[in-house]
């Protein structure tokens, strides 16, 4: 069998085995995964596509860690350090395919200033991560100015637009 009929036989399995949970949006996770295959598909820049690694994988560790919440909790902090070590995880073995780094000078330390190896990659995907993380918090806050009326899919829109429009501009800037 190729491999790709094995991983497509893997996820259905998955989601077909997967109990039904109140989780952090599913179709955020599969769409920021998805969002980062097209990015590599497309010939991005490597800092967006581990901007939507980084997103991806926030969005698993948050999935998964109301997952496990919901069976108990048996370690003190066990939904952060499941989020933590998801994300953990998925971007550290990603980071040496999408690695890309690059100067970062900083004129005010020394007399003519110092230069260091940046990696912009992960950077880029611990935004990605912060953006996941912030976005249903956004998304609240438009509900409540918008006294209760939420618009259809309004979180995976916002989520998404934040995402795009990140991605975007770090395009354009790298």
């Amino acid at each position: 069998m190729s491999k790709k009929i094995i991983l497509f036989l893997s996820s259905i399995f998955t989601l077909v085995l997967t109990p039904k949970v109140l989780a952090h949006c599913p179709l955020c996770t599969i769409g920021a995964g998805a969002a980062a295959a097209g990015a590599v598909w497309l010939g991005v820049s490597k800092v967006v596509v581990a901007l939507f690694i980084g997103a991806f994988s926030m969005s698993m560790g948050m999935w998964f860690s109301r997952v496990l919440r919901k069976k108990g909790n048996y370690l003190p902090f066990q939904s952060t350090l499941i989020i933590i070590g998801i994300f953990a995880l998925t971007i550290w073995p990603l980071i040496p395919i999408f690695k890309a780094v690059g100067p970062l000078y900083l004129s005010f330390i020394g007399d003519y200033g110092k230069t260091y190896a940046f990696d912009y990659s992960l950077v880029s995907a611990l935004f990605g991560g912060l953006i996941v993380f912030i976005s249903p918090h956004i998304s609240k806050k438009i509900t409540e100015i918008r006294k209760g009326k939420i618009i259809p899919f309004q979180g995976i829109i916002l989520t998404f637009l934040i995402l795009i429009i990140s991605g975007g501009i770090i395009q354009l800037i790298v």
